[in-house]
Formats: C-alpha cells, sequence, structure tokens
C-alpha cells in the first residue's frame, strides 16, 4: 500500500506565511487592485469559518489574509479557495499583489482607468522572481490614495492643464486652489494671462476639474512613473523616472526596463530604492531612459 506524502507548499512563493504559533499558518489572498467579488467574498468566509477562526484580516496593501490555518488543513483550505475563484498571494522575493484606486470608472478625480492598468501589470510580473520583494501601485490622480511613491513602481495619473484665455472671466480663482502655488497671473499687452509653472505643477487636476470659466483645459493627459519607493525599517519615497508619460505603450516599456534593471544590478535582498542610493540616480534614470 503506497503511503501518501505529507502536503508541502512552496510556503512563501503561494502566499502561506507560517505564524508565531507553531504549525499554523496565514493564508494571504490576491486582490488586484482591491477588487473581490461577492462570490469570491463568500467563498474566503466559508474557508475562514472551516479552517481558520471564523475571521479575516485586511492588509494594508487591498489583500486579505486568513489567520490560524493548521498546517493539516492548508492543501484543503487551498483547494476551496481556488474553486472559488480565490488566489493565493506572494511572499518573499518576488512581485507582490498590484494595489490600485478605482480610477476613472467611478472617481470624478480620476485620469485614466487604473483597473486596466493593474491587471495588466498583474498578469506580466505577479510572482515573478525579483533580488528582493517587489510592490507596484497604480493611482489615478495626484490624491495619490493607493501611495504611488511608497512602491517601488507608482504609476499616477497626470494632466498637462492648458489656459485658454477666451473663456477666462480673470476671477482668480484658480491661482488659489493651485496646492503648489503654480500658477500665476501676468500683465501683457492683450491685458493679461494665466501661466502654469510646468515645474512646480505635480499634474494634478484641480485646476481643470475646479475652473466655473472651463478657461483650464486638460492639454496632455497621461500618467507619471515613480521608481524606488518604500517603506520598511528604511523608508524612502521614489524618484520621478518620467514626470508626463503619455501613452500605454510607453509606460509598459518603461515599467519593463526598470525592472529589468532591477534584476540586473541589485544586489541580494536589496529593495529598488536603496539599489538607486547606492548607484545613483541620475545614472538609473540615463540607463532605463537611454538618455
Amino acid at each position: 500500500m503506497q503511503v501518501q506524502e505529507p502536503y508541502i507548499a512552496p510556503v512563501s512563493k503561494v502566499g502561506m506565511m507560517g505564524q508565531k504559533q507553531p504549525g499554523y499558518y496565514v493564508l494571504r489572498l490576491k486582490a488586484v487592485a482591491g477588487d473581490l467579488t461577492a462570490s469570491q467574498l463568500s467563498c474566503i468566509a466559508g474557508v475562514a469559518e472551516q479552517y481558520g477562526r471564523g475571521s479575516v484580516h485586511l492588509s494594508t496593501r487591498q489583500g486579505v489574509e486568513i489567520h490560524y490555518v493548521h498546517r493539516d488543513n492548508l492543501e484543503n483550505a487551498e483547494l476551496a479557495l481556488q474553486q472559488g475563484g480565490v488566489e493565493l498571494g506572494s511572499c518573499g522575493p518576488r512581485v507582490r499583489v498590484i494595489v490600485g484606486c478605482p480610477g476613472s470608472e467611478t472617481c470624478r478625480m480620476g485620469v485614466f482607468d487604473t483597473k486596466k492598468i493593474a491587471k495588466e501589470l498583474d498578469s506580466k510580473y505577479f510572482k515573478k522572481d525579483t533580488p528582493s520583494k517587489f510592490k507596484m501601485s497604480v493611482t489615478g490622480c495626484a490624491n495619490n490614495c493607493t501611495k504611488a511613491n511608497e512602491n517601488d513602481i507608482g504609476v499616477r495619473g497626470a494632466i498637462e492643464p492648458e489656459w485658454v484665455s477666451s473663456t477666462c472671466s480673470d476671477c482668480g480663482l484658480c491661482i488659489s486652489l493651485c496646492p503648489v502655488n503654480a500658477i500665476e497671473r501676468k500683465k501683457n499687452n492683450d491685458g493679461y494671462s494665466y501661466i502654469s509653472d510646468q515645474e512646480k505643477c505635480i499634474n494634478c487636476n484641480i485646476c481643470t476639474s475646479q475652473c466655473s470659466d472651463k478657461a483650464w483645459v486638460v492639454g496632455r493627459k497621461g500618467y507619471t512613473l515613480f521608481i524606488g519607493g518604500t517603506m520598511g525599517r528604511v523608508p524612502r519615497f521614489a524618484s520621478i523616472l518620467k514626470k508626463m508619460v503619455v501613452s500605454e505603450d510607453e509606460l509598459y516599456l518603461l515599467i519593463e526596463k526598470a525592472v529589468t534593471f532591477y534584476r540586473n544590478n541589485a544586489r541580494s535582498k536589496e529593495r529598488f530604492g536603496h539599489m538607486i542610493d547606492r548607484i545613483g540616480l541620475a545614472t538609473v534614470k540615463n540607463e532605463i531612459l537611454g538618455i
């Protein structure tokens, strides 16, 4: 009679983490851009009831975790989740679940379809091996709800405002509304003009969305791409790789170049941002951008 081998999972890679309590594990579940269906939630609740202690934990990166799953129940719990369409997450030195805000689908401030970008990045990079943990965030506008500048790769919606003189009533409201004082009124031969300083501008859409005269319109729309953000023991805000990326194709190309550069140049367990500080931001940007 053949003896069945005990279930042994590649724990860190499939999102099973050992707890401090011997024999018990945390199941980290995948929710791309924070989305789960009602059916998936029902499945998760059932697994938590049957194999955990009847509760779940919501992580800081839009994930769901089931704690107190005994080693003997890991195989059955994973199978039940799979049958309910729920995928396990990722741990260790590899790409984690991509987080994202609601974006333009439901948010009036959203510049682009965040869910589309998040799903594309998930399909290409999720669970791929990297020198250390690697996190990506997609956020729809400069409100930065999903903290693009705290991730190894951060994508943030961006617009470049353009002033239309023919509709402006010279109310000056845009000057007071701009969060970084990038708008200035200047006198000229035609009377006046309003100028947006693109060095100061953070490419938010406050002026274009709040101007009652519609004198500020969207000139260009795209993405600001950040690299090298991390929290943890040694926090580092991400650096801007490119302030205005104007197409999805360019965005995906630059992200691929950034991930490849990190894989080729980082030391073991070295985060992307710490590698950038070691090599030098100018050098890294020049290599990725091909300057």
